[in-house]
């Protein structure tokens, strides 16, 4: 039988041979149709092949899927259709890996395993999740499948997930792609990876999402109880040390930097961990401890330790925190990570 990868052969001739003997057809300018009016990809040979080479076995592995994983690609493609703003994203994050790829061709390989050979977002999304929380006795092929049916099942927590990506591409400076927030903001990561724990655990499979749980907190060093609520366009910025409680809630658009705790006290069960408003941003090293409530667009200055309700519109620093200035009613601070404004003075005691 001739070599499949004789040394007079070019990389992408190579590739056609293998697609010859394993029985799939090779396209001569694979993964580079641009839309009307965008010039072409200038790709490298190397990038071709393994970008060819990776989608021709993702074809030929795809082929025998079982009817469950088939059923829920339509699902998923069904689900794409309807929502144009997820297509946009997905498709964004395809130009964003094709144009990296070709600027170095060293992340080809992994640029398609964890968004090129994707349909959907969320089946990237699924992905990502199951090769970042694997283990030597938690696989990452048994992962995928609980991400991927979790997502199917419930197309909610898939738009949550679209705003939170917009949280971190509007409010961090740092954050310059859609691509870098599926693939490197561990923030983020913990946050979906939180959503699919806590579905689990509203359909009372706890072991399971206490296993999430740990494995989110040994990874991500992010330890969010798969009872809190946590609403949509959350951003975690640097997320590490940030801790949780069972009974907390987060609404809507809140930005919450590193090493911040929503803790109880005591060792009574029951209602015991704080709430947080809509529109609410949590400075680096906040401690707020007890069922108190964070009134909505309100802030709370770094390394503050909160022990009785703030609220809305509000600034609140100090140990223990202390009101600054009166309310000033702002469209929601967390959006602008506003955090030093309005110091100059303590105008009165909580």
């Amino acid at each position: 039988m001739e070599p499949l990868y004789p040394k007079s052969r070019s990389p992408v001739a190579s590739c056609r041979k293998f697609s010859t003997v394993f029985g799939t057809s090779f396209p001569k300018r694979p993964m580079t149709t641009r839309p009307a009016g965008f010039p072409p990809i200038a790709t490298s040979k190397y990038t071709l092949f393994v970008i060819s080479l990776l989608q021709i076995i993702g074809d030929v592995s795809g082929a025998g899927q079982s009817p469950a994983a088939n059923a829920g690609a339509a699902a998923a493609a069904a689900a794409a259709a309807a929502d144009p703003t997820r297509a946009a994203r997905r498709d964004t994050m395809c130009k964003e890996a094709r144009a990296d790829a070709d600027k170095e061709p060293a992340l080809a390989s992994y640029l398609f395993s964890t968004i090129l050979a994707h349909k959907s977002l969320e089946d990237a999304l699924a992905f990502v999740l199951a090769n970042k929380l694997k283990s030597t006795v938690l696989l990452d092929s048994q992962l995928l499948e609980l991400f991927s049916a979790t997502y199917r099942r419930d197309g909610h927590l898939v738009k949550m997930a679209q705003a939170d990506m917009q949280a971190y591409i509007e409010r961090d400076p740092a954050c310059e792609k859609y691509m870098h927030i599926l693939l490197f903001f561990k923030g983020f990561q913990a946050i979906q990876a939180h959503r699919v724990a806590s579905a689990l655990w509203k359909q009372d499979r706890k072991p399971l999402a206490l296993l999430l749980q740990s494995r989110i907190s040994e990874i991500f060093h992010v330890d969010i109880h798969p009872g809190a609520n946590i609403g949509a366009g959350i951003m975690l910025d640097h997320a590490t040390g940030v801790v949780i409680g069972e009974t907390a809630v987060v609404e809507d658009n809140v930005s919450i930097l590193h090493g911040v705790t929503l803790g109880g006290t005591g060792t009574k069960d029951g209602d015991r961990h704080p709430k947080i408003g809509t529109g609410v941003v949590i400075g680096a090293g906040v401690t707020i401890l007890g069922n108190l409530k964070v009134g909505a667009n309100s802030k709370i200055g770094a390394g503050s330790v909160v022990l009785r309700d703030i609220p809305e519109n509000c600034t609140a620093v100090g140990i223990p925190a202390r009101l600054v200035g009166g309310p000033k009613p702002e469209s929601q601070p967390s959006l602008s990570m506003d955090q030093v404004s309005g110091l100059s003075d303590y105008a009165y005691d909580i």
